[in-house]
């Protein structure tokens, strides 16, 4: 049975669609069948890790919310992307699918004016794990809290919740767990990222995790190689023997192992 995961983070920033890229790609090397939908319609932007140029998409996750398509034709695939990271396709076992939003400026003003059916997007969540035969759908929601999220957050097996060693973050991360512990969240976890490397990380997480009882899966340091990159491309290919890259296969591992004992 395919496992939704939805990523969230309470404030923009936090590097959120970069960790999904990249833990969607690390299981996609272990074989598996993923789906990634951007549903931050108000400033989506996660197709660019994945060099997905703007004169490449035809179709959006807007369109389908507007009864313009399917759901299954703002699906593309991106395994191709991975193939080139690695040049070796031998070491690329499984499928990557990508359904990004709209980066028009009409098409977000229009959200943003008008909405849309989240009954309509949470059956399109359902449509594409049929359709691609996805092992894991990967959500990469819109920061803060809205209907969306809401929805999202409520069908998901495992709620990843990204956020900063920054007291901004810190609040509205208890806020969302609250929210997350309200509409029964089955799992939630935290990733804590661009962390001083100078800081004690089994300190930070003790603490963190006595804050909010709930388990830290990995801590990410902050990087001036993440930085360099700026979004160009995916880390743990880049990168394959990087902190960060064991990390997120750490992470990658532990999701799979929640799910598991879940089901």
């Amino acid at each position: 049975m395919a496992q939704i995961i939805a990523v969230h983070s309470f404030r923009g920033g936090t590097g959120k669609s970069n960790i999904i890229a990249n833990i969607a790609a690390t299981m996609t090397l272990q074989g598996q069948r993923v789906g990634i939908i951007d549903t931050d319609i108000q400033s989506p932007g996660i197709h660019i890790i994945f060099g997905l140029k703007e004169d490449k998409i035809q179709l959006t996750l807007n369109d389908y919310l507007w009864g313009r398509c399917n759901i299954k034709e703002t699906a593309y695939d991106v395994t191709d992307t991975l193939i080139a990271e690695q040049e070796n396709t031998s070491t690329v076992k499984g499928s990557l699918y990508l359904i990004p939003s709209s980066i028009k400026a009409a098409e977000i003003s229009r959200v943003l004016r008008e909405g849309y059916d989240v009954i309509r997007l949470n059956d399109g969540f359902q449509s594409l794990i049929r359709n691609l035969k996805l092992d894991y759908l990967l959500i990469d929601t819109h920061p803060g809290l809205n209907e969306e999220t809401l929805v999202s957050i409520g069908i998901s097996n495992v709620l990843l919740i990204i956020l900063r060693p920054d007291s901004q973050d810190f609040q509205g991360t208890a806020v969302t767990i609250d929210v997350a512990r309200k509409l029964k969240a089955a799992k939630i976890v935290l990733i804590l990222n661009k962390v001083l490397p100078s800081l004690n990380f089994a300190d930070l997480k003790q603490q963190v995790e006595k804050i909010y009882d709930v388990p830290v899966a990995g801590i990410l340091p902050l990087s001036e190689d993440m930085v360099q990159l700026g979004s160009k491309g995916l880390f743990c290919l880049r990168y394959s023997q990087h902190t960060i890259t064991q990390t997120i296969k750490g992470i990658t591992e532990q999701i799979a192992g929640l799910v598991v004992s879940h089901w």
